[in-house]
């Protein structure tokens, strides 16, 4: 693939990626507090889009292998989709005042976010290896578009409906599925041949006893479920402590944007530091923003933390996606991106159902508390391999 070919496709992913991104803001900003609205029950509110990440999770193997065998785009547009789907579901759900049917629109969703988890690794696997990481991280960038757009859209569609408070903002996550899917016809990377799907690669016992491996898996299962458990509480405790929606729109909004800002510079990072480095540098922000989420409940503590929350994300996400490319050969590529978006999704279900749990039943302190020890533990391992690194490193010129 020219280098022509691998820039367009990078600038594609990157504006679906942004796309996406909006969509899944938006959300971010109005599901929880759709979801306690609907179901009349703080502790439930976030059960919907817990089930979102539920989905995304079930199916991250069967798109994965569905791509290895059609190609990158049929994937992406099956995710498109759902996405247009997913929305308009949820927006009847809020019509219909159904509970049950939000959580079913928000389930479909996940098919969309299952997909979009692949738009870094197809950038990546057009790329040559010194481009990997930027390439990575120029997709992610697409998000900065969801930090400014996402939450003034959910601000201006949330009464949209004035018979359906919310209804709006899932005409609006419609909308953005039908761009998706239009926008990613563009996409030009090459099917698997026939000799890459035939081939089977080493057994899952020898790629596991990879470190390199495991450290990349953990680290990026811990940062996607600290900023899941944390974000997604935000507006809760947010308006639980007397803060209005406009207040919780804004910080998710700087969220967003730590998020995605870095990414114009993430993968320089990684190349001037090392890849351990910026992830270890990802775990020690998250560490940091729950530090000050434990300070108190005003308005520039949760801007301050989440907007720490969102560049710690960023850090350990890219660079632990890039660490992962190290891992594999081609022919084990589907298998081990799949195996990593798994895992990745079981922490981050996993943190959505528990994030409104925690917050209704303990509070918010809890919410953070939660996630001190898994921060440690990757914090160590990440320390371990750096020094297993250096270590061979000082060994191999004398071998």
């Amino acid at each position: 693939m020219t280098p022509g070919t691998t820039r367009r496709n990078v600038f594609v992913l990157a504006v679906c990626q942004a796309l996406n991104a909006t969509a899944l803001t938006l959300m971010v900003a109005s599901s929880a507090l759709t979801g306690q609205m609907l179901a009349g029950d703080e502790s439930l509110a976030t059960l919907p889009i817990g089930l979102q990440f539920l989905t995304a999770l079930l199916t991250t193997f069967p798109v994965s292998l569905l791509m290895r065998r059609h190609g990158r785009r049929w994937g992406f547009t099956l995710g498109a989709v759902a996405g247009v789907a997913g929305g308009f579901v949820m927006m009847q759900a809020v019509f219909a005042g159904s509970f049950f049917g939000f959580c079913i629109g928000n389930a479909i969703i996940g098919i969309a976010q299952a997909t979009a988890q692949f738009y870094r690794f197809a950038a990546a696997d057009a790329a040559d290896e010194r481009f990997r990481g930027k390439a990575i991280s120029l997709v992610l960038a697409g998000g900065v578009v969801a930090a400014i757009v996402g939450p003034e859209l959910a601000k201006w569609s949330r009464l949209a409906f004035t018979e359906a408070e919310f209804a709006g903002c899932f005409a609006v996550v419609m909308g953005l599925g039908i761009a998706t899917m239009l926008i990613v016809q563009l996409v030009r990377i090459p099917r698997p041949t026939a000799a890459e799907q035939s081939e089977k690669g080493r057994a899952w016992g020898e790629l596991l006893r990879q470190p390199t491996l495991v450290v990349a898996v953990a680290a990026g299962m811990i940062g996607y479920g600290t900023m899941t458990l944390v974000m997604t509480s935000t507006p809760l405790a947010m308006v639980h402590h007397h803060h209005d929606f406009d207040d919780a729109a804004f910080v998710i909004q700087w969220h967003v944007l730590g998020m995605f800002v870095p990414s114009f510079f993430t993968g320089s990072l990684i190349q001037r530091f090392g890849v351990l480095n910026v992830v270890l540098a990802g775990m020690v922000l998250l560490a940091v923003c729950v530090g000050i989420n434990l300070t108190g409940t005003e308005i520039m503590q949760f801007w301050s933390a989440l907007l720490l929350l969102g560049v710690g994300w960023n850090f350990a996400f890219i660079g632990a996606s890039t660490l992962l490319t190290e891992t594999y050969r081609p022919a084990e590529r589907a298998r081990v991106q799949a195996f990593n978006d798994f895992m990745v999704g079981i922490a981050i279900a996993g943190a959505s159902f528990c994030s409104g749990w925690l917050h209704g039943r303990f509070g918010w302190e809890a919410v953070n508390l939660g996630v001190v020890a898994p921060l440690v533990a990757v914090i160590v391992a990440l320390l371990w391999l750096r020094g297993r690194r250096a270590a061979e490193a000082l060994v191999r010129p004398a071998v």
